[in-house]
């Protein structure tokens, strides 16, 4: 029997250059299939509001919605590393929420870590909740809860941005986190940031880094 995944599993397996897969689910059979199929992390993503709920981005998700999502998904008792969403407005109000939000997705919802879109601009709130032994996953690139900052779904880092996103992960890592999602932005910068980074730095739909996540109903869209 497979042993439930713990951060330090992770982190060996990325330092052993081992495949690290990444899927999301957000209720209990999906959750039973996604962790029978031997998958690494499940992320419990506050992209449940457009591929579950039909909203047109994650902005209305809400801190009980995603609570009850966590735990459909905790009561299918996973092997996997569970990682909850934050959404958004739950942690970029302030430490004091940020810590409080954090805290109640490991201790209400049984999550074993969490997920918080931004880069240096969120340094600070990684560092606080890390300091509160919650591990913490960061996001950065396209950043869905900014998609109105960049005006749509759009590609970033390309040509001049791309140092930009490379500060952005060497900020996480030094804040504390223990991996961080690489979304929309070109392969080759990704491929570079993993190999520059200590932490996981996982791709979205793509395998040019050792983990690769991808969003479970993008693959039914496609089947």
């Amino acid at each position: 029997m497979k042993k439930k995944m713990t951060i330090p599993d992770i982190l060996k397996m990325k330092q052993n250059g081992q495949r690290i897969t990444v899927l999301t689910a957000y209720d209990f059979p999906f959750a039973r299939l996604v962790d029978g199929g031997g998958v690494d992390i499940i992320l419990v993503g506050d992209s449940a509001g457009v591929v579950v709920a039909g909203h047109d981005t994650t902005l209305p998700v809400t801190m009980d919605e995603m609570l009850y999502h966590l735990r459909a998904v905790k009561r299918a008792d996973p092997k996997a590393l569970v990682v909850a969403d934050m959404p958004f407005m739950s942690y970029q109000t302030g430490i004091e929420d940020a810590c409080r939000n954090c805290g109640r997705m490991i201790k209400e919802g049984g999550a074993e870590a969490v997920k918080v879109e931004g880069g240096s601009n969120m340094a600070h709130v990684i560092r606080a909740v890390s300091a509160i032994d919650i591990p913490v996953m960061a996001h950065i690139g396209l950043t869905p809860q900014s998609v109105h900052r960049m005006g749509g779904y759009k590609v970033q880092g390309r040509n001049d941005q791309a140092g930009r996103i490379m500060d952005d992960a060497i900020a996480v890592q030094h804040a504390g986190a223990f991996a961080v999602v690489l979304e929309g932005i070109p392969a080759s910068l990704a491929a570079e940031i993993s190999a520059e980074l200590t932490i996981l730095a996982g791709y979205i739909h793509c395998s040019v880094t050792k983990c690769k996540l991808s969003i479970i109903h993008d693959h039914q869209a496609r089947a």
